[in-house]
């Protein structure tokens, strides 16, 4: 009779095993590491946003013209007579576009609603938070860097913005504590990212400074419960 020979010792039959398990204790166990946390993962957008199906429709005073510099808006009306509790938010809500026209549109509309609101914007705050959160939750690194010059804007466009915002840091800051050190350039880009103001944990940086100087006296201690890094750069 024949006896099996024992394999050799290099080709024992491993275990994939989780770690701190029964089996990963075994001889022959090979921890597996654990999945990603995917607190950096981009979120698509699974469907179209309410600002692309109004744009689709024509319910938005708006037209593109070409000049010299290039593309911008065509408002066909006084922005300072438009209803702001009505357009604002739909035009914050395509923060979250990627894609052309609706992209440039949301984006544009914004900063240009932002210029001219004056006392209109601070009634409108509460309605704004929604499609802020939704657009940073993507953490797509175009719509990131896009909601934060967004952000920088909103907190300097009229009187007391700034402090109505500082109730709903829980809602927006989380994502900003995530990204806040994650400085996406890398080699030769870097200078051109900073040129055009695509550096993501730069403009994190400028949004606290802004959120810090503009939310009164409860501002710092609220930005820094959620962001614990953050450090104070308003002088006394």
């Amino acid at each position: 009779m024949m006896r099996s020979k024992a394999s050799p010792k290099g080709n024992e039959r491993k275990l994939k095993a989780e770690g701190f398990t029964t089996k990963s204790r075994m001889k022959n166990a090979v921890v597996v590491a654990p999945p990603a946390a995917g607190a950096f993962a981009e979120k698509p957008l699974l469907q179209g946003t309410s600002f692309r199906k109004f744009y689709n429709r024509g319910d938005f005073p708006i037209a593109l013209e070409h000049d010299t510099k290039g593309n911008k808006i065509a408002w066909k009306v006084e922005i300072e007579k438009l209803d702001y509790h009505h357009y604002l938010p739909m035009f914050f809500d395509g923060l979250c576009e990627t894609t052309h026209p609706y992209e440039f549109f949301a984006r544009q509309g914004v900063h240009d609603m932002l210029e001219h609101g004056g006392s209109k914007i601070l009634p409108v705050i509460p309605q704004l938070i929604i499609p802020i959160k939704s657009a940073l939750n993507m953490k797509n690194r175009m719509v990131l860097c896009t909601t934060l010059k967004v952000l920088q804007h909103l907190v300097v466009s009229g009187e007391n913005v700034g402090e109505a915002l500082v109730p709903y840091y829980r809602q927006i800051l989380p994502v900003l504590n995530t990204f806040k050190n994650n400085n996406l350039n890398s080699g030769d880009s870097i200078d051109y990212g900073q040129q055009r103001r695509e550096n993501i944990g730069d403009l994190i940086h400028e949004v606290l400074v802004a959120f810090e100087k503009k939310g009164g006296d409860d501002a710092f201690i609220n930005i820094k419960y959620m962001v614990p890094t953050h450090e104070s750069s308003v002088l006394n």
